[in-house]
């Protein structure tokens, strides 16, 4: 049976599913390698460092984010700025999205304590996100970047209110704000 040809391309799925089921605590060479099937230094090989190795991945993940976010979403865009940010609150309230949004306050948590390499990641992640975003934005929105930012900051305040506890106050600052119909 031939081997399969170690890459990046190769070994980063395999390092995603590592990171979203055990969070970044678990993103140590060793767990890493040895949830890729491969040694640390191989991983070393194929990335340089750790530093490129975790912002390649980070990256990685925040792709096969986007893409769940798209299949969830269908390929029609939203009507309004208030149906685009209420099909992306449903699709990221899925238990499937659950380990991306653990992962996501895992960075915003060290990027918060000064982690080298977090806020990169963290700012890398969001400025995919944002263009991301910025493409689901109503075909006829006369802004759509002000409107993805807009929604980018509901949205990460209403998953960060719903993480501890207050996704009814988040719920109800969304209604009176109109952000949601009532």
């Amino acid at each position: 049976m031939p081997s399969v040809q170690l890459s990046r391309e190769t070994l980063l799925p395999k390092l995603a599913a590592h990171v979203l089921e055990h969070g970044l605590g678990g993103a140590s060479l060793r767990p890493l390698a040895k949830a890729a099937g491969t040694s640390d230094r191989m991983l070393i090989y194929h990335f340089g460092n750790k530093e490129t190795l975790i912002s390649e991945l980070l990256g990685h993940i925040a792709t096969i984010y986007s893409a769940a976010l798209d299949t969830a979403l269908g390929g029609e865009r939203a009507r309004t700025r208030q149906e685009c940010a209420a099909r992306i609150l449903a699709v990221g309230s899925q238990p499937e999205m659950q380990a991306f949004l653990v992962l996501w306050w895992d960075i915003v948590a060290g990027a918060a304590r000064g982690l080298p390499g977090y806020r990169e990641a963290a700012a890398q992640m969001m400025t995919q996100q944002l263009a991301w975003l910025e493409g689901q934005m109503p075909a006829d929105d006369p802004d759509p970047a002000g409107g993805a930012r807009y929604l980018m900051t509901m949205i990460e305040g209403t998953l960060m209110l719903s993480a501890v506890g207050h996704g009814d106050t988040a719920l109800q600052g969304l209604l009176a704000g109109g952000l949601l119909p009532s």
